[in-house]
């Protein structure tokens, strides 16, 4: 009978063992017999290797082990391009897609997956809308037309503040939803400080513990330091030749803009030409700049600086998004700018396009 008895203590744990949550990825994807597919997550600039399966005949299934909370992985095929985003739960989830357009693949049995689509679904005739601008502001610039070209930048920086606004909404809306801080997270770029901290107060309590918002409070008491009104913080970075230069020997002019950029960023490449004219345009009346670039391999940030006529100094270390300037500025997107006084005080912020021409010449007195 004792024995009967421990048997049962033993079936009972096991049982209890075994049905702890976890979660199952199963997948069945055309344009692939044979190969591996990896689930990923990105942590800084890295993709670290959480599981991976064999892929079998165009299916493949990640037995794995099991998540805190639901949250953003990637799945990518090895030898493919691309990735697919989507949010793991402790749930079955199924993906269907193309290898070569993973990223187009459907996800099914989720919860928070179903939450993340209809985000997405809202999104996407707004990014449309970006897609046909960029174009369309290429395409002026190719041609010179001087009279479009500022109407439809001045389009695309509407639709750019309808982009927050809706990501904004989102997040009010949603305030339990696992994806609110992804989407909270994109938007920090374009709001002040005192705003992040308003939207990270709205969030459930549950998300508080999630490492995106964790993450986000950390850089919520770096932004606090260069917000506008602070003094800029001191770095020093080596410029093109090898030689040091601290932001504290080239602070004097009027006004000085800290930009970061780096050659590899198309948005920061289409920026360069605006920022060369109101160079061009203010330097003999007290405008100046000073690069900062986030790029790895210093062939391509010199070709670029040749490329793009950037004239004023340029400094990097050459590396990537762990640069020590753009770590110091809580930089997490590009290009970014921070515009100084005469004593090196942070006047405006993130100022681009026509913007940035009206702003200088507003503090110039033009």
């Amino acid at each position: 009978m004792k024995k009967l008895f421990f048997l049962i203590i033993s079936v009972v744990f096991i049982i209890s063992c075994t049905s702890d949550p976890r979660y199952t990825v199963e997948g069945e994807l055309e344009g692939i017999d044979e190969g591996k597919v990896y689930l990923q997550k990105r942590r800084s600039d890295q993709f670290i290797k959480i599981d991976s399966a064999s892929i079998e005949g165009g299916t493949f299934q990640i037995n794995g082990g099991s998540v805190d909370y639901p949250d953003a992985y990637y799945l990518n095929v090895e030898g493919k391009g691309g990735y697919l985003v989507f949010f793991l739960e402790n749930t079955k989830l199924n993906v269907n897609g193309h290898a070569d357009s993973l990223f187009n693949a459907v996800v099914e049995g989720s919860f928070t997956q179903d939450e993340y689509d209809e985000y997405n679904n809202g999104l996407d005739p707004l990014y449309e809308r970006n897609i046909t601008l960029f174009n369309e502001i290429r395409n002026a610039r190719q041609q010179g037309d001087t009279l479009k070209l500022p109407e439809l930048e001045a389009e695309r920086n509407l639709l750019f503040e309808e982009i927050t606004e809706y990501n904004l909404v989102y997040v009010r809306s949603h305030p339990a939803s696992y994806v609110a801080p992804h989407v909270l997270n994109s938007e920090t770029y374009d709001i002040s400080v005192e705003e992040i901290e308003s939207f990270v107060e709205l969030l459930d309590p549950k998300l508080l513990g999630t490492e995106i918002i964790i993450d986000l409070k950390d850089r919520i008491e770096k932004l606090k330091k260069v917000a506008i009104g602070k003094m800029a913080p001191d770095f020093t970075l080596n410029d093109t030749l090898g030689n040091p230069v601290s932001l504290s020997d080239v602070v004097g002019p009027e006004l000085l803009l800290v930009d970061f950029w780096a050659a590899w960023c198309d948005p920061c490449r289409q920026e360069n030409p605006n920022v060369v004219a109101v160079y061009n345009e203010f330097h003999d009346k007290g405008f100046d700049v000073l690069g900062v670039s986030l790029d790895r391999d210093k062939d391509d940030w010199l070709k670029a600086i040749e490329e793009d006529s950037l004239v004023w100094t340029q400094v990097s270390d050459l590396q990537y998004w762990q640069n020590k300037a753009a770590q110091l500025y809580a930089v997490t997107a590009i290009p970014a700018n921070f515009l100084l006084d005469s004593e090196g005080k942070i006047i405006a912020t993130n100022v681009r396009g026509p913007e940035l021409r009206r702003t200088v010449a507003e503090k110039l007195g033009e």
